[in-house]
């Protein structure tokens, strides 16, 4: 019998059209004989649809003409199942679900919002769990933890949309510190959205209030000297960790743009999402540098709690041969088969790896005691019987 994998994508993020790609690219690789394969798109009006024509990239073209042919649904649970059912007066179960595969990016849908309705749920998912996926959304944070432990990162500031409307100057000079040129972000958006190099202090406040459009917290960092970025995917769990090969990314402005991307190529070729940028396969560095990417990638693995697949970016300072992290991607575009496929590892497989490690992961954490049998409740008396508990 073949395993029901729900494949969930889209969701009301800026990286939506992003999440399409990843999710299609996956479904398409995915083992048929093994898993029967269940699209479940959540589309920008937070309506949920499924059905097979939903794995064609070119629906998507023009979705709202096309989503008649789709079922609307729910994920639920019942009777100890989780299903999609339908919408409407009469309700019926299309179809139960196996495990979950979280395909999506950004706020609302990769930070651990959709893990936590999963794990609400009672279903396997591939990927990080809801503290994972919460800490690497947010640069913030992530950057406080790598300081904690010790990890290598460049300096930097943050603060909220309302601080630098209130107290701008002060900010200003904090940046100002820093040294330019410097890295504009918004704290919890990926595929490079919002983000600006700046160079000289007048055009810092154009950067920043674009960063605001997109979020409340806002960082910037100082840009890398002599810079090379390379990126190094995980697999694994908080027990194992593999790496990938290493890749070296090209970009034909500062930093990897979203037009590098999402949005480059011909005219008219299909975007390929995060497989279709310009990059060197394996990276350009020297052993020492190469086992220290690889040794760093597991760490921060471990220390955000991360699961399933995930790529780690770094900035090196080509000169100094000195290595910073950059940050996790928990649901990396392409799910990062990219770097997989040199290292001897179909797409194919490296999805049946993810989705066994998460069977075997549910399986041991079902062992946990997560309630218990006895009813506290069962002898109070009213109101009263509250100070028993005490």
């Amino acid at each position: 019998m073949k395993i029901k994998v729900g494949v969930l994508f889209g969701g009301v993020s800026v990286e939506h059209e992003v999440s399409i790609i990843s999710a299609v690219q996956a479904m398409a690789s995915m083992d048929e004989e093994k898993y029967e394969i269940i699209p479940i798109y959540m589309a920008k009006d937070r309506t949920w649809y499924t059905g097979k024509m939903l794995m064609d990239i070119e629906l998507y073209k023009d979705f709202e003409d096309l989503k008649r042919y789709a079922t609307k649904v729910v994920m639920c649970r019942r009777g100890g199942i989780v299903c999609l059912q339908s919408v409407g007066l009469i309700k019926r179960i299309v179809t139960e679900i196996d495990i979950a595969f979280p395909i999506v990016h950004g706020n609302n849908v990769e930070d651990g919002t959709i893990q936590g309705f999963l794990d609400t749920l009672g279903i396997p998912y591939v990927g990080s769990r809801v503290l994972g996926s919460a800490l690497g959304q947010d640069k913030v944070v992530m950057k406080q933890i790598f300081e904690a432990e010790g990890l290598p990162i460049v300096p930097y500031v943050w603060f909220y949309d309302n601080d630098y409307l209130t107290n701008e100057e002060e900010i200003l000079n904090k940046v100002k510190k820093l040294g330019y040129p410097v890295i504009v972000k918004p704290a919890s958006l990926g595929s490079s959205v919002g983000i600006n190099v700046v160079k000289k202090e007048e055009d810092l406040d154009d950067a920043i209030i674009q960063a605001i459009t997109y979020d409340t917290k806002i960082v910037v960092e100082k840009m890398v000297d002599n810079l090379v970025e390379v990126n190094c995917s995980v697999l694994g769990n908080y027990e194992y960790q593999q790496t990938s090969v290493i890749e070296e990314v090209m970009s034909t402005e500062e930093f990897l743009t979203y037009q590098d991307k999402y949005v480059g190529g011909k005219k008219g070729e299909k975007s390929k999402g995060m497989a279709s940028t310009n990059r060197l396969i394996p990276a350009r560095i020297d052993d020492k540098l190469k086992v220290e990417v690889e040794e760093l990638s597991k760490k921060v693995f471990k220390v955000l709690n991360l699961g399933g697949i995930c790529r780690i970016d770094y900035l090196i300072d080509k000169k100094k041969d000195k290595v910073y992290v950059n940050e996790p991607n928990t649901i990396p575009g392409s799910l990062s088969f990219y770097l997989w496929e040199p290292a001897g590892k179909p797409y194919k497989d490296l999805l049946e790896e993810a989705i066994s490690l998460s069977i075997k992961e549910f399986k041991l954490r079902s062992k946990k005691v997560s309630s218990f049998e006895t009813n506290i409740l069962s002898n109070v008396n009213g109101l009263k019987g509250g100070k028993k508990l005490k």
